[in-house]
């Protein structure tokens, strides 16, 4: 469960510090106290998308951070241990920082990590419910999902998934094999010419550099003649040379040598460059009896150069890739001149691999339907508990659309009567009736995924449209969440109110000329008084007082 949640500079938050408990924590506050900003913190500690929006005014960063118990749950400690991620005594820290540039930091065990991982980690850790979920709810991809989460059929999903993608990665294929015999001619003399162009060329991967260095040798003859004649006449050629004055200094020091000896080592440590002059000088002479101006070989390399330019410009931005392309052009060509072959391939697999597909989603369909008959009885049973119990709920599969999911269309169907013929539920429910209807799958979803270990349940404002008998019904509905996960809430209802194990308010406070939200536990007294509140509003009356001493006389029985 979530132990603790930490808040800086995020909205209107200054700096808060929560400790949550098990069972149902509830918060509550005037309306615009900063009540769903606390939902919208912990949504960034599950991978929700970061906004420079969130950073308080005149702010460098927002920072979030919230402390978990992770229970016993191998799949996440395998996760967790293959990010480099190890908890310390049972519990585990996520950090966000969200800077005011729009950019986020995540912290996960006090170790750098990313949103993604966040986002793969949340699952294990909770669940948040606000409006924008239930507006998901009319989307018939939200609702298959839900049916197959009830059903467990992730491994389905997946197998399914993959038999689609390799399906229609063979379909693909087919259908460019198999198209206009014009066009593909037309293609072929296309991938020809530029066959036959690329080999004309025939160009090699290192030339281009070469024929550069060639280029500037034959502009500029004249310069290294010049300079080249001359480093050859001060190194060996002229009376003055480097040389002959060496040669001669060693001559010296060999005559002084027979009167001091020690003079010897020095004439012995030039020998070698006497030796390096001489090679050197060799070099350049070779050299410059090779150079010569030659027009004509320049405008060759000129041409060549231009024509590699040229076929870059076409079919890459370097030689290495004109010659990727001529291997791909020489593939294509291969490929459709082996057209008939690759055909009978292809055929084969496409029945092979839609055998696959057909099969393994008919098991998925099975799978669905049968779920589907469980959780329309399940959700009808919750909603009846909700002050709904003439409402008809039914999950519809049908043939649908082949798709990655399958091939089943799923609909949630409801019927504010019985005898009445059920509708799609966007055609149907008010939205207080969304919100119950939502409340009472998430039940349902719960309840199924118990072999998954205990969460935290986050729901925004679910009772909204509600009240009366219903809120009772949701009240009690969260409650009965509660006992094997735990429950954050966040209500406008006295009702639901009264239910709560722990009951925080949220008020905005202001402090040195700003405005700050701040949370408070409330302790029995002072529950009392914010239920009272909720019931009659800022002026809390006493037979509002008698009120709440009654709810939360009914909620403890």
């Amino acid at each position: 469960m979530l132990l603790e949640l930490a808040v800086e500079n995020y909205a209107v938050v200054d700096r808060l510090r929560v400790a949550f408990h098990p069972g149902l924590n509830l918060l509550t506050g005037e309306t615009g106290s900063g009540k769903s900003i606390l939902v919208g913190a912990l949504d960034l500690l599950f991978g929700g998308r970061a906004s420079a929006d969130v950073v308080r005014s005149g702010e460098q960063k927002a920072r979030i951070s919230g402390r978990f118990e992770l229970g016993n749950q191998p799949a996440l400690e395998q996760l967790l241990h293959g990010a480099g991620v190890e908890p310390e005594d049972g519990e585990l820290l996520i950090e966000r920082e969200v800077l005011s540039s729009g950019k986020s930091r995540v912290y996960v065990g006090n170790r750098p990590a990313t949103a993604a991982l966040l986002r793969e980690i949340a699952p294990f850790l909770g669940d948040i419910h606000g409006q924008h979920e239930q507006q998901q709810l009319y989307r018939t991809e939200a609702q298959r999902d839900m049916l197959d989460a009830f059903a467990g059929a992730a491994a389905l999903r997946e197998s399914v998934r993959e038999a689609y993608k390799n399906w229609r990665a063979v379909e693909r294929e087919l259908q460019d094999l198999q198209g206009n015999e014009q066009d593909k001619l037309r293609q072929l003399d296309i991938w020809q010419f530029q066959q036959k162009e690329l080999n004309a060329a025939a160009l090699k991967a290192a030339e281009e550099a070469g024929l550069e260095e060639e280029k500037r040798v034959q502009q500029n003859v004249g310069r290294l003649l010049e300079n080249t004649g001359a480093a050859y006449q001060t190194l060996y050629e002229s009376p003055g040379s480097a040389y002959a004055g060496l040669k001669m200094a060693m001559r010296k020091l060999e005559e002084v040598a027979r009167i001091a000896g020690a003079l010897g080592e020095i004439r012995t440590s030039l020998e070698p460059a006497v030796i390096a002059i001489e090679e050197a000088s060799y070099v350049l002479r070779d050299y410059l009896d090779k150079l010569e101006a030659d027009p004509a070989r320049l405008e060759e390399v000129e041409s060549r150069l231009a024509l590699i330019e040229r076929l870059k410009r076409k079919y890459g931005g370097s030689v290495e890739a004109v010659l990727a392309f001529l291997v791909d052009v020489e593939r294509k060509i291969a490929g459709m001149e082996n057209a008939d072959v690759r055909l009978a391939e292809l055929q084969a697999a496409r029945k092979t691999l839609l055998s696959a597909f057909e099969s393994i989603a008919a098991q998925l369909t099975d799978a669905r339907k049968h779920a589907a008959t469980k959780l329309s009885r399940s959700v009808e049973k919750e909603l009846a508990a909700l002050a709904m119990e003439r409402t008809v709920f039914r999950v519809d599969v049908a043939p649908g659309e082949w798709s990655e999911a399958g091939a089943d269309n799923v609909r949630f169907l409801v019927s504010a009567n019985r005898g009445e013929e059920p509708k799609p539920m966007e055609r149907i429910a008010s939205g207080g009736e969304v919100s119950r209807i939502a409340l009472a799958l998430k039940s349902c979803l719960v309840e199924s995924q118990d072999a998954d270990g205990h969460r935290t349940l986050v729901f925004d404002e679910v009772d909204t449209g509600v009240g009366g008998s219903a809120a009772e019904g949701v009240a009690r509905r969260l409650k009965k969440l509660s006992r094997g996960n735990q429950v954050l809430c966040v209500t406008h209802l006295a009702q639901v109110a009264s239910f709560a194990d722990h009951h925080f308010v949220v008020e905005k406070v202001e402090a040195a000329g700003r405005t700050t939200s701040r949370v408070v536990e409330l302790e029995p007294e002072q529950r009392r008084q914010e239920v009272a509140r909720m019931i009659s509003g800022q002026t809390v009356t006493r037979e509002a007082l008698r009120h709440a001493d009654q709810l939360i006389e009914l909620a403890t029985k």
